[in-house]
């Protein structure tokens, strides 16, 4: 257990709502916008509309999904990482993150060995940044010759 981990949690909000299915995944890294730190990788993009409407009910929570490639580390390191993060996001309250949008973190190596406060700071300003340059903004589909 690494010892640097903020003590006072009483200020958390419980378990952010994950990403789970691969096709979330997938439409972040398409067409979301994206802020890079030294120790990941934030893609974040609009949650789709379920057609209901403006009647239709508060945009719904934040979700996140978490990316850690074997590139990275082995089995153990990478399971480490997400744990990290997670925790790290949960300390936080995912403070800075919007309603209705959905977040992706693509981890780096330094995450496995990054103060757990850096993570934490790390993350405010993605979710800040990623605020600044038009929250939900769509990335430019590049022109793409169709497969023979």
């Amino acid at each position: 257990m690494t010892t640097d981990a903020p003590a006072d949690q009483d200020q958390t909000s419980g378990t952010p709502m994950r990403l789970r299915r691969r096709a979330d995944f997938v439409r972040a890294s398409k067409t979301g916008a994206r802020f890079s730190a030294r120790l990941f990788t934030v893609q974040m993009v609009r949650q789709p509309d379920d057609g209901a409407g403006k009647d239709a009910a508060p945009a719904a929570p934040p979700r996140f999904g978490f990316t850690v490639t074997r590139k990275v580390a082995g089995a153990v390191g990478r399971n480490r990482i997400r744990r990290r993060l997670k925790e790290a996001l949960r300390v936080s309250g995912a403070s800075g993150a919007r309603e209705g949008r959905d977040y992706v973190f693509v981890a780096r190596r330094g995450t496995l060995t990054a103060p757990f406060n850096d993570i934490i700071s790390q993350m405010a300003e993605g979710f800040a940044r990623l605020e600044e340059r038009g929250a939900g903004a769509r990335r430019k589909q590049k022109d793409r010759l169709p497969a023979p």
